[in-house]
């Protein structure tokens, strides 16, 4: 039997915890323990308070129901959980859990010291529950790689001989290529053909300009 002495070291209610920790007892799983537990502590009449407990495997919401007759328990499983929250209000804390799918589990009038708690043990696992994973996609990784070829030794050619050096071509001779002066009547068509590609006169006025020059001839 799990002793609640633990459980109740943030004014928990004893009889709330006792009442809790026999119905969990009996559905903990091989090596599951419980980390934390939280009692609802309602502004008026704190009759059938739910229970948050957080073990390193899930988090359990338990209801009391048939007016403290029977005990509700739901669960929800550390691979199932997106993230935990909690926010603080003037009675108590709304405790938050986000599912990879579905709706978020909200729990409120969780005492605040309770919640914070709660919070700090829920998410420890989780982060825990991730790095495991994580680890283990590392591994898988590792053994799907396919595996490296070995290094392979320098074979011994023996002494390489240099190459024989190549004779430089002879240089060849380039004759000077004196251009000479251009003529005028030159001159004046080059430029008139260079204010026609500069659109700077029209083809009339070139093929006029270009006339008047030759017929000076």
């Amino acid at each position: 039997m799990i002793s609640i002495d633990r459980f109740l070291s943030d004014e928990q209610d004893p009889k709330a915890v006792e009442k809790v920790i026999g119905k969990l007892n009996d559905l903990l799983t091989t090596s599951e323990e419980i980390l934390y537990l939280a009692v609802q502590k309602k502004p008026a009449v704190n009759l059938l308070p739910d229970s948050i407990a957080v073990t390193n495997k899930r988090i359990f919401y338990c209801e009391p129901g048939n007016l403290g007759l029977t005990m509700n328990f739901k669960d929800i499983s550390l691979k199932n959980i997106k993230e935990v929250s909690f926010k603080e209000e003037l009675f108590g804390s709304k405790f938050i859990c986000v599912p990879q799918t579905g709706e978020n589990i909200v729990t409120e009038f969780i005492p605040k010291t309770q919640a914070r708690k709660l919070y700090q043990a829920a998410n420890e696992q989780l982060e825990e529950y991730k790095e495991t994973l994580r680890q283990q996609k590392l591994e898988e990784d590792k053994a799907n790689a396919p595996a490296q070829p070995a290094p392979q030794p320098f074979a011994d050619f023996g002494s390489i001989e240099a190459p024989a050096p190549v004779a430089e071509p002879e240089p060849i001779q380039i004759a000077e290529v004196v251009e000479e002066p251009e003529d005028e009547t030159t001159l004046k068509l080059r430029k008139l053909k260079t204010l026609y590609d500069k659109h700077l006169i029209t083809q009339e006025e070139y093929e006029a300009k270009k006339g008047a020059i030759l017929d000076s001839l």
